[in-house]
C-alpha cells in the first residue's frame, strides 16, 4: 500500500518515522510518500517538501510568508493526485492537515485519512473536533482520557499508547542507575521566541538558589539543556557559568529538581522522575486571567496536571512566571520532602494511566487493517 504522510515540525516528523517503521512491520510492501524532514527521509519517506519549509506559527508569521504558504498546499495537492495514495495519514500541525484532509476527500473518495496525534481540540479550537471526525476515518490520540473527550460529542477516537513514555522507558531500560545530584535542569523550550522570553528569568531565579544555598555550604550547579535545530551560540549571550547540554534525558535523571517550559518536556521530567515546576510566557500576561475562560476550556497548562486530573507540578504561567515565584518554587522543592513524595507519588499515576504499549505499533496496525 501507498501511504502519504504529513507533518509539519520536529517532533511531527520523528513520530512520523517511527509510525513508518511500524508500519514497514506490518506492510514489508509499503511505499511511504510526504511532507516531513529528515527522519522520515531515512526512513525512507520520499518528501515533497521539507517541514522547516512549512512551519510558519501564528498570523504574523503565516502573512509574511503568504506565497511559501501557498505553495506548500500546491505542492501537497499536486502530490496527492499524482501519487493516488491508499492512505493520507497526518500528524499533529492541524492548520495545514485539515485543509489537506478536506482537499482529499473531495478529490480522492477512495483514500482513507487517518489522523495520528490529533491537535489538543480539548484545550481549545475546540469547534475543530466536528471537522476531523468528518473528515477522517480514524483518529488515533496519544492521551488516555482523549477517547472520553471524543465520546461526549458522538466520535471515536482510540488511545494507542504515548510516544514519549515510549522513549522515556526505552532511555531508562538502558541507561545505568544514577544517584541524584545538586544539579538545577533548566529547560527552556524547544523555539526561539519562547527561550528568548523564558531562559532570562529561569536563570535569574536558579541563580537566586546557587547563592542562598552557597551560603549554606551547598554547592548547586545549574544546567540548561538546548533545543534541536538551534545552534549553541544562540544560548550564549543568556549564560554566565552556567552548562549547556543536549543530553536532556540523562540530566534529568541526575538532577535534583528542574524547571520547565510547558510542553512534552514537563511529561518527560515527570516520566523521568525528576521534581520540577512547570514556566509558560504570555505577553500581556496580566489580561490573561480575564480572557482565560474565553479562550482556554482546561483548568491547568501542562499535561502532567491534564491526565492526573489534579495539581501534581505547580503551574507558574503568564502573571504568576516570575523571578521570586521560581525562586520560592525551587527552594520548596529542594527542602520539603513531603512535597517533594507527594509530586513522585503523581508522576506514578501517570505512568499507570498512559500505559506501556507502542503507540506507533498500535497506530500502524489499526492502520494496516483499514485497507486489508
Amino acid at each position: 500500500m501507498k501511504y502519504f504522510l504529513i507533518s509539519g515540525e520536529a517532533s511531527g516528523d520523528l513520530h512520523a518515522s517511527n509510525l513508518m517503521g511500524a508500519l514497514h512491520k506490518c506492510d514489508p510492501e509499503a511505499v511511504f510518500v510526504g511532507m516531513g524532514g529528515d527522519k522520515m527521509r531515512e526512513a525512507g519517506c520520499n518528501l515533497f517538501q521539507d517541514y522547516r519549509n512549512m512551519a510558519y506559527m501564528g498570523v504574523i508569521a503565516v502573512l509574511s510568508n503568504l506565497d511559501k504558504v501557498r505553495d506548500n498546499f500546491r505542492i501537497a495537492h499536486e502530490a496527492l493526485i499524482r501519487e493516488q495514495p491508499d492512505i493520507l495519514v497526518l500528524i499533529d500541525y492541524p492548520s495545514f492537515n485539515l485543509k489537506i484532509a478536506s482537499y482529499c476527500r473531495q478529490h480522492l473518495p477512495n483514500t482513507k485519512i487517518v489522523y495520528y496525534i490529533p491537535p489538543k481540540v480539548w484545550a481549545w479550537k475546540r469547534w475543530r473536533i466536528h471537522k476531523i471526525a468528518r473528515l477522517c476515518d480514524e483518529v488515533f490520540g496519544i492521551l488516555p482520557f482523549e477517547p472520553d473527550f471524543y465520546g461526549r460529542y458522538g466520535y471515536r477516537c482510540t488511545y494507542v499508547g504515548n510516544p514519549t513514555m515510549e522513549f522515556v522507558q526505552s532511555y531508562l531500560t538502558s541507561a545505568p542507575d544514577i544517584a541524584r545530584t545538586n544539579k538545577i535542569a533548566l529547560l527552556p523550550g524547544s523555539r526561539r521566541g519562547e527561550i528568548s522570553h523564558c531562559l532570562p528569568t529561569m536563570l535569574d531565579a536558579a541563580r537566586d538558589v546557587v547563592r542562598e544555598e552557597a551560603q549554606k555550604g551547598q554547592r548547586y550547579e545549574i544546567v540548561v539543556t538546548a533545543a534541536p535545530g538551534i545552534e549553541d551560540d544562540f544560548y550564549r549571550p543568556f549564560l554566565q557559568a552556567e552548562t549547556l547540554t543536549r543530553d536532556t534525558y540523562p540530566l534529568l535523571h541526575e538532577a535534583a529538581v528542574a524547571v520547565v517550559n510547558s510542553g512534552t518536556a514537563t511529561l518527560e521530567t515527570a516520566l523521568i522522575g525528576c521534581p520540577q515546576t512547570a514556566v509558560y510566557y504570555f505577553a500581556a500576561s496580566k489580561w490573561l486571567g480575564w480572557l482565560r475562560p474565553f479562550l482556554f476550556r482546561i483548568s491547568q497548562f501542562t499535561l502532567v496536571n491534564i491526565i492526573a486530573g489534579r495539581v501534581v507540578i505547580e503551574e507558574l504561567i503568564a502573571w504568576r512566571f516570575t523571578r521570586k515565584n521560581i525562586r520560592a518554587e525551587l527552594n520548596r522543592l529542594i527542602h520539603d520532602e513531603a512535597y517533594q513524595k507527594k509530586m513522585l507519588s503523581g508522576y506514578n499515576e501517570i505512568r499507570k494511566a498512559l500505559g506501556t504499549q507502542s503507540a506507533a505499533m498500535s497506530a500502524a496496525e489499526q492502520i494496516y487493517k483499514l485497507k486489508k
